[in-house]
């Protein structure tokens, strides 16, 4: 996959990201929005969903067409987020130390892969800071704080989905572990196992309805 799609599929994950919070956001207040006779004055206690870490949402969602050029393959993005507890910043150096710690390199756009091999064009997931514009400036990286990460993998990708998948995961909780972090899904909620075991069966029915297609 060359730089230009690669730079395309990491801001269309951004995009979805935004587009799905503000969806579910205006579901919610219209589905919780009293009758014109019935309407309340909003008071302190009404509850509110809290907002996601920042990213980069501000895109235009044209560039999510440009993966479309593999005939009868259907890319696919799948995210998650790791986040420091209780509103808090992972130290940048070891936040970095960390990531380098179980095999991801620093490469393209200034964020962290894991590749496959030695071949640096043959990317499984990566990690982008949480901070716009997600990439990591290892100069100053000592004098950096940062929310979280996001680690995503783009299908299909030089590894059965899968197995890419269960890489992406067992990274995740390696680093949630080391860094006392907190992982999430792609709605910004609490990754349970449930939600885990979920995500896996969609990703192993994304990998067997493109073997059928192929």
């Amino acid at each position: 996959m060359d730089g230009l799609r690669w730079l395309l599929l990491f801001f269309g994950i951004l995009v979805i990201a935004g587009v799905y919070l503000y969806s579910r956001r205006e579901r919610n207040k219209a589905d919780e929005e009293p009758a014109p006779e019935q309407r309340l004055a909003p008071t302190l206690g009404d509850e509110y969903e809290p907002e996601p870490a920042p990213e980069a949402v501000e895109t235009v969602a044209a560039p999510l067409e440009a993966p479309q050029e593999e005939a009868g393959v259907q890319p696919r993005i799948v995210t998650l987020r790791l986040i420091a507890r209780d509103g808090g910043a992972f130290k940048g150096d070891e936040l970095v130390l960390s990531m380098r710690g179980i095999g991801l390199r620093h490469g393209k756009f200034g964020i962290f892969h894991r590749y496959d091999g030695n071949d640096e064009e043959r990317t499984v997931f990566s990690a982008a800071s949480l901070v716009e514009p997600g990439s990591f400036d290892l100069a100053n990286i000592k004098d950096q704080e940062m929310p979280g990460i996001s680690l995503f993998l783009v299908l299909p990708g030089p590894v059965e989905a899968v197995e890419a998948f269960d890489m992406m995961m067992e990274a995740a909780r390696t680093l949630a572990q080391s860094l006392d972090g907190e992982l999430l899904d792609e709605s910004g909620s609490t990754l349970s196992i449930q939600r885990e075991r979920y995500m896996r069966e969609e990703v192993i029915q994304y990998q067997h309805s493109n073997s059928v297609a192929e």
